[in-house]
């Protein structure tokens, strides 16, 4: 549902195509303690930054995992609603905190199409 869609930007009213391209753990990368997930967002590159200790907040929470499938899907619900609240359109990337990391990952776990997947 989060690896390829579209949303409604708020400013332009323009639907933007959103792509999953790739997830990254940023510590080799970048050396921050994060998941840096990729998407193409009209064919420009965005990139949605997740707290990595949200794993272990998350796990401790709700004895589930976060598993590649649904961080990418939090990703995407948070990239969706960053475009569409207008928070988007502009910005290279976006660094989650904690929270806001398990608090799209309890919506995703809601939404009945992703929680069979996730």
């Amino acid at each position: 549902m989060y690896r390829d869609f579209y949303a409604l930007d708020r400013w332009t009213k323009k639907q933007v195509h959103c792509l999953y391209q790739a997830l990254i753990v940023a510590i080799a990368t970048r050396h921050a303690d994060a998941v840096d997930i990729k998407f193409l967002v009209d064919g420009r590159a965005v990139w949605v930054a997740l707290a990595l200790p949200a794993w272990g907040e998350y796990k401790s929470r709700t004895g589930r995992t976060i598993t590649d499938a649904l961080a990418i899907a939090i990703a995407g619900h948070f990239l969706k609603t960053a475009l569409e609240s207008g928070e988007g359109m502009g910005r290279e990337m976006y660094s989650l905190t904690v929270q806001q990391t398990i608090e799209h990952a309890e919506a995703m776990v809601k939404e009945p199409e992703l929680a069979e997947t996730c």
